[in-house]
């Protein structure tokens, strides 16, 4: 018995270690296409996206966005055009006591937000908390998605474990190139309900 459990255990060891071959394979590969996207390609193909996501965020009213990194689409004039409506906007912001993401109310892009923990902006600690069991939407960044939903993230599980406390629909943000056909995927990674990209809104079935 003991031995059994000993090889299940080498075995479920490298099937984690193969994963995570492949998942540090992708990211590099997808990370060599997103560097190719020239600035001014890359902000058409943002505008174009933020026209894609209008249908999803009319029907929601408690919105989590993302602080955008360079190589992101950037959806900061969504935002902008919605903060001053009634629906209400927030932010992942880091919990350095519990080392994982909570989100946090915004209304002024400007007297809201800070740098946080790994140079991404994010709401300030004065911005009231919102329990994630209360979103409507949530916009997810990652490195990749693909058809079935799964997402790629950078590799820290941050984003995982925040998404797997949310209740509301997931939805991937990614530009055309970071589609792929199948993503190696984990136990833990949390699905996509919908994947938004510049020329298509790809609705996950199952």
């Amino acid at each position: 018995m003991a031995g059994g459990t000993g090889r299940g255990a080498k075995e479920k060891g490298k099937m984690t270690v193969d994963l995570n071959v492949q998942k540090s394979a992708l990211r590099k590969q997808i990370r060599q296409t997103l560097q190719s996207i020239s600035p001014a390609a890359r902000a058409v193909a943002s505008l174009e996206l933020c026209d894609r996501l209008q249908p999803q965020l009319q029907s929601a009213r408690t919105i989590l966005f993302f602080a955008p990194l360079p190589d992101e689409p950037d959806i900061w004039p969504l935002l902008e055009k919605l903060l001053p409506t009634k629906k209400i906007c927030a932010l992942p912001a880091f919990d350095s006591a519990t080392q994982s993401y909570s989100a946090r109310q915004i209304q002024n892009l400007t007297a809201d937000m800070a740098a946080g923990k790994f140079g991404i902006w994010e709401p300030s600690a004065a911005c009231p908390e919102i329990s994630l069991d209360v979103l409507d939407l949530i916009l997810v960044p990652g490195i990749a998605f693909d058809l079935r939903g799964h997402r790629l993230g950078r590799g820290r599980g941050f984003y995982d474990r925040l998404l797997a406390n949310g209740h509301g629909i997931k939805c991937g943000v990614a530009f055309d190139g970071q589609m792929v056909k199948e993503l190696p995927a984990g136990t833990h990674d949390v699905r996509m309900d919908f994947v938004a990209t510049p020329t298509r809104l790809v609705k996950v079935s199952g």
